[in-house]
Formats: structure tokens, C-alpha cells, sequence
């Protein structure tokens, strides 16, 4: 009962903190709606749409059936959560505990295995690594290559040491692939059963709640933290340590790392914090990834049987990894050329538009034929 009125005390204080500093609680929210309009929604939309028509036309199945002795080596998962792993890496977090909910929710792998494959299919996006991060924060595009070498091969050791994980649990029978690939497509495709149409408006309404779910924490986090700045809670907490004037602003970038991820990969890109501190810093505050895509994560998640303590534990040796991995390689340097994408706002923003409104176009029609069979 003591952690329900301890939320009910600190949301309380955060809603008058709110009230007294509307325009503190609005720039944040402004400054947290530019990520998700411009760069997220755009970014993690077509993953999403994509995978969600892999699984319905039997793709994923398809090479599930492949990969699975493979996977069950290495990581101990299935063939189809290899697959979502391997999307994950291009795509981006949350999409890896998306994909991992809906393979727990159509029983296609255990509870064990989905734990697993919530851990290690947690990765950044590429695009936010090389051109956000070292294009955009750090202004050096040749540290790009560095910081991705670093958080991917971290996200395949965390992979590897997740395989240990659950041996002291009751283990559910295992489930040998022995099916063909093309087999496995045919079974999966006739699992599904929806025609192409209603599965593509289904994959577009179900890829934009979720993204509009990833939004609302992302601006709630930059809210919340922008408070925590406000009243002076980080100050008081960094005086407790007694942090001196150069160490200062890494804390303060940890911190608000801590919190949200965009900003403390920032504040980590400040000139008054030398290039290799700053490279550790981004490298650790990537693979613990924020509170607040920890609590997207979380949100997914809930309406399984997957738990939260393995996807943490797993960001914090994501973490240790990454640093460690980004320490190897500036002791014994390794020449990376400059790779940089971008993606301009302006394009972001106009894929935004355009896809919202096909969503709704599609919510539209799928409702008018609803009603259309009702009558």
C-alpha cells in the first residue's frame, strides 16, 4: 500500500509543480513533440507497418524456419524470434518488445523466450546513432560507425548472455522446428486468414496507437525531467554528491540520460566535455536507453505474461557492454569513416500527415462496413 500513496504524493507534487510553471511544462512538451512528430513517428511507422505484414503473410515464419537452429545455439529462441531480433536492429526500440508481445500473445514462443527476446531485441536506431548523435549532437560524423560498432555488438552480448537466463525455472517443452520454410509460410498464412486489405488497415491502426502510446511517454519524460530542473530537485541531488565544476555537466547529462534518452545524449555533446568522455557517455546512456523507453517497453508488455526484471537487468549489462566495447575502441583506435543519413523535418512531418491520414481514412471504411453488417 506504501507505493501506492508514495505515486499518489509524487504525482500530486508534479501537478502543482505543473500548475505553478505552465510555460516550463509547455516547452518541454513542445521540445517533446518535435522528437516524436519529426524523427520517431516517421522513422518507426514503416518498421512497424512492415513487420506486422511479415507475420500476417507468413515472412517471418518463412525464415524463422530457417534461422531456428541458429538462434537456439546462440540465444536459445526460436527461429521467428530471431527474425524479430534482426528487424530490431534496423528498426529501433520499442519495435522489438512490440514484436516480441505479439509472438507471447499468439503462444508462437514461451514466456522464457519472449523475456529473452524482449532483452537483447532492444536496440537504437541507426538513424539516430548516425546522423542525430554524431552528425547533429556530437558534429562528428566519423563517430558514428564507432558508437553503432559499439551499441550493436553490445546488444549481440547481451543476447548471448541472456541464453542463461531461466535454466533454473521450470522449463515448458521445448519446440523443435522441424517444418520447411516454405511449409511454415503456408501454415502461417493460413493461420491468419485475413485478405490483404483489412490486414494492411489493421497494421497501419496498430502501428499509429502505438506510436501515438511511444509519444505521450516521450513528452510526459521531457516534461517531468524539465520539472525535476525547474524546482530544483537535480540540483539538490547533485549538492549531495558534491560534484565540482568540471565534473558538473557529465552528471547532469547522465541524469537527464537517466530520464530520457534524446536529451542526455544532448547534454552529453557539450563543449565542455571532452570528445572521448562524451563518446562513453552516449554509448551508456543508448543502452540503458531512458525511463521513459523503458516505460514504453513496459506499456507494450503489459497485456502479456512477460515480465519487467529481465528487460531491465538486460539494459543495464546493454550498458556496461556498450561503454566498455567504446573504451576498447578509443584505447586502441580504429578508423571509421564518416556515415551520416539525415532525415529533414520537413519530410518527417509530411510522412506524419500523410500517414495519419490514411489511418484514418482506413479507421473510416473499416467502421462504415462494420456498421454496414450490423444492419
Amino acid at each position: 500500500m506504501w507505493k501506492t500513496y508514495m505515486a499518489a504524493c509524487t504525482v500530486t507534487m508534479l501537478t502543482v509543480g505543473l500548475l505553478f510553471s505552465p510555460q516550463t511544462g509547455l516547452q518541454a512538451a513542445v521540445y517533446g513533440m518535435d522528437i516524436w512528430w519529426k524523427t520517431v513517428f516517421p522513422s518507426l511507422l514503416p518498421f512497424f507497418i512492415l513487420t506486422e505484414l511479415m507475420a500476417g503473410l507468413g515472412v517471418i515464419a518463412f525464415f524463422g524456419a530457417i534461422l531456428g537452429g541458429v538462434m537456439r545455439f546462440f540465444f536459445r529462441i526460436p527461429g521467428p524470434a530471431g527474425v524479430t531480433w534482426m528487424l530490431s536492429l534496423a528498426s529501433g526500440f520499442p519495435s522489438g518488445a512490440r514484436m516480441a508481445a505479439q509472438l507471447r500473445t499468439e503462444k508462437s514462443i514461451s514466456r522464457l523466450e519472449a523475456e529473452r527476446l524482449v532483452s537483447m531485441a532492444h536496440s537504437s536506431n541507426p538513424l539516430f546513432i548516425l546522423s542525430a548523435v554524431a552528425s547533429g549532437f556530437l558534429k562528428h560524423p566519423e563517430t558514428g560507425l564507432l558508437l553503432a560498432s559499439a551499441h550493436y555488438i553490445g546488444a549481440f552480448l547481451v543476447g548471448l548472455t541472456m541464453r542463461f537466463y531461466g535454466k533454473k525455472e521450470t522449463k515448458e517443452p521445448a519446440r523443435v522446428q522441424t517444418v520447411r520454410p516454405v511449409q511454415a509460410l503456408k501454415e502461417a498464412r493460413k493461420k491468419d486468414g485475413r485478405v490483404f486489405g483489412t490486414m494492411m488497415a489493421d497494421a497501419v491502426l496498430s502501428s499509429v496507437q502505438t506510436l501515438m502510446l511511444i509519444g505521450g511517454f516521450i513528452l510526459f519524460f521531457s516534461v517531468l525531467t524539465a520539472l525535476l530542473h525547474k524546482y530544483g530537485a537535480a540540483a539538490f541531488l547533485f549538492s549531495l554528491f558534491g560534484f565540482s565544476e568540471t565534473s558538473l555537466p557529465i552528471f547532469k547529462a547522465l541524469f537527464a540520460g537517466f530520464f530520457e534518452l534524446t536529451s542526455g545524449a544532448q547534454l552529453s555533446s557539450s563543449n565542455s566535455i571532452p570528445l572521448h568522455i562524451s563518446l562513453l557517455m552516449v554509448s551508456a546512456i543508448l543502452g540503458f536507453s531512458g525511463l521513459s523507453v523503458h516505460a514504453q517497453v513496459a506499456a507494450i508488455i503489459s497485456s502479456t505474461d512477460i515480465r519487467y526484471g529481465p528487460f531491465f537487468v538486460a539494459r543495464l549489462l546493454h550498458s556496461a557492454y556498450a561503454t566498455g566495447i567504446t573504451f576498447l575502441l578509443l584505447v586502441r583506435p580504429v578508423s571509421f569513416p564518416s556515415a551520416t543519413f539525415s532525415l529533414a523535418p520537413e519530410h518527417g512531418m509530411l510522412v506524419t500527415v500523410c500517414v495519419l491520414g490514411a489511418a484514418s481514412l482506413l479507421f473510416g471504411i473499416r467502421y462504415s462496413k462494420s456498421r454496414a453488417k450490423r444492419i
